[in-house]
């Protein structure tokens, strides 16, 4: 007997779109059939022509908690997931307080998880603590993350070259990715605070350029696993393309926000656009499209990053670098993608099954396959909504999305065949799970 039984004409699976009855039972896909096995399902949904597919996996998403909860929050931050078809995210180390860079303060962001989706963890390298990486690789962590620039937040201080030689032959026995923020920072003009254009103008794409190719050098040297995080600067495509030809452990995200938008649009003043790297030109971003398209760039990730209402008030120079955009992961990407003849399986495979890669948990999540977990979402890519910032889930409704109308909305998730979802209702207490690696 089986749980439920889902069937719909547009289910994507490893073989492509197709027309598909997937069987759930005990919170696995039992199998992937063409008809529904008889009277031995005790539920049936059809969902007609809307699309299943496997729930995202967002593996960069800092939710600062504990220690900064009024800043977002557990409970916030998988709800909003949920609402976007994110299954499972991977929470950041830093702008939590303490920072993930001890088994201490893992155990006690842990004991702070209140999850509504799946959640893992990525612990912090940074100076001096290169004692703590075994103990935090025992207790679960899916990888570590760094900073070659200030972070933003002081507790979390970045690394120097000498501290990346100590650290990185630790976490290349234990086939961990490290993910690093790629930016080496040179002085800034004096004043960034007037002009989008002036602030894009501090943070140039060198800095990323010469931050990845230290990287790739120190990727060869220890044979570690290395994931540059959101990446905007399309000038460094070419030594990726290079390390990767000569088949260095190397992979790379980008952003929603750096695929959505463009320098050219942002107004001056709106500190809901301020990240960093910097949201760049149109043709820098069609140029990140287009690595995309090809694989030289990996996968997306929200790297949703939020802060209370005053922290995104002032100027360029001052105000919180971070864009808030988990609950618009699907649909951000989905709009973007259209207008470039982008099919749905490959939405799939940069949100879903690369991300799986990652984080370790590509033999159980990320596919509509037998044997995996039935974390699922059903949506309607042909269905438009306009982004109200009321309505978004994150603890503060700041968004440079507002007032968008983006293309796919979310109509049902579910976490090993429980329904969590159901257009704007969330019908399950919480049942996300701590993604530990054993």
């Amino acid at each position: 007997m089986f749980d439920l039984a889902i069937k719909g004409s547009r289910i994507i699976t490893p073989d492509g779109i197709q027309p598909a009855v997937v069987l759930i039972k005990d919170g696995l896909i039992a199998d992937v059939v063409n008809v529904i096995p008889g009277d031995i399902v005790k539920k049936i949904i059809d969902i007609h022509d809307h699309v299943l597919m496997p729930g995202i996996t967002d593996p960069h998403v800092h939710i600062n908690e504990p220690g900064r909860t009024d800043w977002e929050g557990f409970t916030t931050a998988t709800r909003a997931a949920l609402a976007s078809g994110i299954t499972t995210l991977v929470d950041m180390p830093l702008n939590a307080h303490p920072v993930t860079t001890t088994v201490a303060a893992l155990e006690q962001k842990i004991r702070s998880a209140n999850l509504y989706t799946n959640c893992g963890y990525w612990g912090g390298v940074v100076p001096g603590n290169v004692s703590e990486l075994e103990p935090l690789i025992e207790r679960g962590v899916l990888g570590f993350k760094a900073f070659l620039t200030h972070s933003g937040i002081d507790d979390f201080p970045n690394v120097t070259v000498e501290d990346l030689k100590k650290a990185m032959p630790i976490i290349a026995k234990h086939g961990l990715p490290l993910l690093v923020h790629c930016e080496l920072s040179t002085p800034v003009p004096a004043s960034v605070a007037g002009t989008y254009s002036a602030y894009l103008a501090s943070r140039p794409a060198a800095w990323e350029e010469n931050a990845i190719a230290l990287i790739i050098r120190l990727c060869e040297t220890y044979n570690c696993r290395v994931h540059i995080v959101h990446l905007s600067a399309a000038s460094a495509l070419p030594q990726i393309i290079r390390a990767k030809a000569r088949g260095l452990p190397l992979t790379v995200e980008t952003a929603q926000h750096y695929l959505y938008f463009d320098a050219e649009h942002i107004p001056d003043g709106n500190m809901a656009f301020k990240c960093a790297p910097p949201i760049r030109e149109q043709e820098n971003n069609e140029q990140l499209w287009q690595a995309l398209k090809s694989g030289i760039i990996d996968m997306v990730a929200t790297d949703h990053s939020p802060s209370p209402g005053d922290m995104k008030q002032g100027d360029y120079l001052t105000s919180w670098g971070g864009i808030s955009s988990l609950q618009l992961a699907l649909p951000a990407l989905w709009t973007a993608a259209q207008k470039r003849q982008v099919p749905l399986t490959q939405i799939v495979q940069w949100l879903c099954t690369a991300p799986t890669l990652l984080t370790g948990t590509h033999t159980y999540k990320g596919k509509i396959a037998k044997g995996y977990d039935a974390d699922l979402v059903i949506w309607n890519p042909e269905q438009s909504f306009k982004v109200i910032p009321a309505n978004l889930q994150h603890k503060h409704p700041i968004t440079p999305y507002a007032d968008e109308t983006l293309d796919g909305v979310v109509l049902q998730t579910y976490l090993k065949g429980i329904k969590v979802y159901d257009e704007g209702i969330y019908t399950a207490p919480p049942q996300g799970e701590n993604i530990l690696r054993s």
